[in-house]
């Protein structure tokens, strides 16, 4: 078992992701991650879907996206070249006493400070999986208030023909 990558390229229609996520369910297979979006084209999303599985699941999911009519094409970019981002948003505990110590590992892991309040201060930051847990390890002492996280959003390096 291992963590695969797709790119779902569908019509941007209501109810596709519905169909998409409801396939998956209906099979008993976890998604790991999801993002999805409008592409350069309005008419036309992509989804980009983690999963976990062996060559063969990824094989039935893949001929069963193909028979959802809004489903234009299905990319496997797991071992392809490609560059993986994700966004989280942090609230973190901060009072004055620790606010430098946490604006030093912001700028550690070149994220950004994107609201300060009294006792808490928010923070953004994008990059690898690894990153991003490596950051949240980093600030679990002070105590994380709100955490949230986008699903992986992935793109092949170069061009494809």
């Amino acid at each position: 078992m291992r963590r695969h990558t797709l790119a779902v390229i569908v019509e941007n229609r209501p109810g596709v992701l519905t169909r998409v996520t409801t396939l998956f369910r209906r099979r008993g297979y976890n998604i790991e991650s999801l993002a999805v979006g409008e592409t350069e084209n309005p008419s036309i999303s992509r989804i980009t879907i983690m999963v976990m599985g062996d060559e063969r699941i990824l094989e039935q999911v893949t001929k069963q996206l193909y028979k959802l009519v809004d489903v234009i094409k299905i990319v496997d970019i797991t071992d392809k070249r490609s560059v993986e981002r994700e966004l989280v948003l942090i609230k973190v505990k901060a009072d004055v006493n620790v606010r430098a110590e946490i604006v030093q590992i912001v700028d550690i892991f070149r994220a950004r400070i994107v609201d300060i309040g009294k006792t808490s201060l928010i923070i953004e930051v994008t990059g690898d999986g690894g990153k991003i847990d490596a950051i949240v390890e980093s600030l679990k002492p002070f105590g994380i208030i709100e955490l949230v996280r986008t699903g992986v959003v992935a793109m092949v390096r170069g061009e494809i023909k």
